[in-house]
């Protein structure tokens, strides 16, 4: 039976309607942006995330006065987390935890605190599907950095993570220590589950040996370049600022010793600094 008109008319509409919500243009998501820092440096961004950056830079703000009202030195570590090269972010992030702890041991837990970029409390959400980038991640270090008046006013001291840091967590003795790394990957492969997915999306035995017996150090990590720069930025305001000066540098530590003043002020290729590129 053929339907009355106007209900054929009703359905016409409605399939018309239909085919243009599926051919419409998905909903755009944030564009990205340049933005610049205190210090000069920029970083392209997606403006999604400006909110909970600022959020985190107050926060961790914050954090360093509460820490710094107990009387403490308050620094800043820089430790490679990427799973890029043979790396794993879970375990880059246990060490991380670990260098902490033996650093402020180190110094006196009494006397110093060591703000660590791996803390889940760093982590910015994930924002409509989205996860956010290194730049994102990086423009946020590089506010909570640069302080306020862009001259590094919240820190005392800066640990560079080196290959000596990373050989404590294993228990690295200068013997065997490639075959105690591949043993601690099949060691923990067995119980991670972590671990298996990521060597499902390609994470070999032979990849993570060597990196973590050759590269495991901020020489290989991209954000720990921009991060240098930073710091050597800060540190040449502070020369050319009377408050400061060159007695008032911020130190920097790499790999548990303290640099000298013909590497700390030494620029390093950047690693996520540029504006955003035109499509």
């Amino acid at each position: 039976m053929t339907p009355p008109l106007h209900r054929r008319a009703q359905r016409v509409v409605l399939s018309l309607a239909a085919a243009a919500w599926m051919l419409a243009p998905a909903a755009a998501s944030a564009a990205n942006a340049t933005e610049c820092t205190g210090v000069g440096l920029c970083y392209c961004v997606n403006t999604d995330f400006k909110d909970a950056i600022a959020e985190k830079v107050d926060y961790f703000r914050k954090t360093i006065a509460a820490e710094r009202a107990k009387g403490k030195a308050i620094g800043y570590m820089s430790v490679p987390l990427s799973s890029t090269g043979g790396g794993y972010f879970n375990l880059n992030r246990e060490v991380a935890e670990k260098i902490k702890e033996r650093v402020e041991a180190r110094l006196g837990p009494n006397s110093a605190w060591l703000l660590n970029p791996a803390a889940r409390e760093a982590d910015l959400p994930t924002l409509n599907n989205a996860r956010a980038g290194q730049g994102d991640y990086l423009l946020m270090w590089t506010r909570i950095l640069e302080g306020p008046k862009a001259l590094g006013e919240d820190f005392d001291f800066i640990y560079f993570v080196g290959p000596s840091d990373f050989a404590s967590f294993f228990g690295l003795t200068g013997k065997d220590d490639m075959d105690r790394i591949a043993a601690y990957y099949d060691e923990r492969l067995a119980k991670d589950a972590d671990m298996k997915r990521a060597v499902e999306r390609g994470l070999t035995k032979t990849a993570f040996r060597n990196y973590y017996a050759l590269r495991a150090s901020v020489a290989f990590s991209v954000g720990a370049h921009d991060e240098w720069n930073v710091i050597r930025v800060v540190n040449q305001r502070r020369r050319d600022d009377k408050a400061f000066g060159m007695p008032n540098q911020l130190p920097v530590m790499f790999d548990g010793r303290a640099v000298s003043s013909g590497e700390s002020e030494q620029q390093v290729t950047g690693g996520n600094v540029g504006a955003c590129k035109a499509n």
